[in-house]
């Protein structure tokens, strides 16, 4: 998977931050078998700056810990046709999530358990949104819960 990650935090992450993104990341694209030309980033920042995209686009003026902006919606529109072998060769963009690093620190703090777990946390709920999953029904709620214990627990950041 092609990944970006972004640091707008006010004091920078740490190397072993930065890698903790990207390897749990490529972990959870494998686990869902994605294509390996797919893409989206990941923007790691401080609370302020979560808050202004909170307000903006949820309307919710309040900083958050996780936001997931999916770049393709499933919806009406008409399908653009083209050579099946082109367009297996296009990338497929997932979107963007962006992350308060200092929502990492309170709720680990508050949960009991470390940093980069939340951080783990975080970053794979996020990408399963990301990629179509979600916790609105309790159907859909325990689909997406199992697999995200399961991801987590399996690359080794168990509670």
């Amino acid at each position: 998977m092609d990944l970006t990650i972004y640091d707008r935090t006010s004091n920078g992450i740490s190397q072993d931050q930065h890698n903790l993104v990207e390897q749990v990341l490529q972990f959870a694209a494998q686990k869902l078998n994605l294509a390996e030309n797919t893409e989206m980033s990941v923007t790691l920042m401080n609370n302020p700056a979560i808050k202004k995209i909170n307000a903006q686009y949820r309307g919710v003026d309040r900083a958050t810990d996780v936001l997931s902006f999916a770049a393709e919606e499933s919806g009406d529109e008409s399908p653009i046709i083209m050579d099946p072998e082109l367009a297996a060769e296009l990338p497929t963009n997932l979107g963007d999530l962006f992350i308060s690093m200092d929502k990492v620190v309170e709720q680990a703090k508050f949960l009991g358990h470390s940093s980069a777990r939340e951080l783990g946390f975080l970053v794979v709920h996020g990408f399963l949104h990301l990629n179509g999953y979600d916790h609105e029904q309790p159907a859909d709620e325990k689909k997406m819960f199992a697999l995200q214990r399961e991801i987590l627990d399996e690359y080794g950041l168990k509670r």
